[in-house]
């Protein structure tokens, strides 16, 4: 797999993407269904799971979502985040 490849730094103290505490389903569901690296996830009563340690930094969260649904999202601080190892 070649996202295994990938070299992350994760800002323990700064994350860069954080969701609203009470977000509409709807968009919940597309963001399950959308994220490339399945960083979100439904949990049984409704809640919502998400681990930003493994984003790839697409912003496809971001296109999707408005201040509703994630109360931040910028790319992390230089010298954090993702590096692509792969190819």
């Amino acid at each position: 797999m070649k996202l295994s490849k990938n070299h992350y730094v994760i800002d323990e103290n700064q994350p860069h993407i954080v969701a609203a505490d009470h977000p509409d389903r709807q968009t919940l569901q597309q963001l399950v269904n959308a994220c490339p690296a399945g960083l979100y996830q439904l949990n049984q009563d409704g809640s919502l799971s998400f681990n930003y340690h493994g984003c790839l930094e697409c912003g496809t969260c971001r296109l999707l979502c408005n201040e509703k649904t994630l109360t931040r999202w910028h790319y992390p601080a230089a010298g954090y985040g993702i590096t692509f190892r792969f190819g």
